[in-house]
């Protein structure tokens, strides 16, 4: 698996992957400089060389575009959709720790921009029928009402916890995933730090691996 990049390495490889599938060819030193406000074309040559050493792309110091990404679908249907091993703290900023890989999939399928996967480890989330190896497809949202059945995501001083929403007479009920956290019941939803919701299950039915319609890079 690929070593976790920083943010910055992170939007300069996405740059790299937007621009090759609009231009079919990558842009030059200069120009990676110019998108990200960096003078020193030395600069950007040691980022190149970073995400070189991490193992996402391949380079030739001796061309100006000399750069070939790896493990990347450059197709301009796909979308490349960071994976987490928990769910992420949105309260300070996503970043990349905890991403374990990034997953190019279909652009109608991957939702809106700023989605992410969390991939459940062991019977974690058993308390709402998920599996060991299931892929989350999240969609960070504050506004958006719930609906029956929704699992959505909730801020809590324990960090952030996944429910299923269900509709309780005149209250709302929150059933927790993990079997160690206990059921919510609130009156208005109004009451309950709403950070994002799921919007799509992915599940292989081979005995490991990345389900065949993803592509890890």
């Amino acid at each position: 698996m690929p070593a976790a990049l920083t943010d910055l390495e992170r939007e300069i490889l996405d740059y790299l992957v937007r621009f090759l599938r609009t231009n079919t060819f990558q842009p030059s030193i200069r120009e990676i400089g110019e998108a990200f406000d960096i003078k020193s074309t030395k600069t950007v040559s040691e980022y190149l060389k970073n995400l070189a050493e991490k193992g996402y792309l391949e380079r030739d110091p001796s061309r100006s575009r000399g750069v070939r990404i790896l493990g990347e679908d450059l197709h301009s249907h796909a979308v490349s959709v960071p994976c987490y091993s928990f769910l992420p703290d949105d309260r300070r900023g996503f970043s990349t720790d905890g991403v374990e890989a990034y997953l190019s999939l279909d652009r109608r399928m991957s939702g809106p921009k700023g989605c992410y996967f969390v991939r459940v480890r062991g019977d974690e989330f058993a308390g709402v029928g998920l599996q060991a190896g299931d892929l989350l497809l999240v969609e960070p949202t504050s506004s958006q009402e719930p609906r029956e059945g929704d699992l959505v995501v909730l801020r809590t001083n324990a960090g952030p916890r996944l429910f299923r929403y269900v509709r309780n007479g005149r209250e709302h009920d929150l059933r927790p995933a993990r079997t160690t956290d206990r059921t919510l019941t609130v009156r208005t939803l109004a009451e309950l730090d709403l950070s994002a919701r799921v919007v799509g299950l992915y599940r292989s039915f081979e005995e490991a691996g990345v389900p065949s319609s993803l592509v890890a890079h």
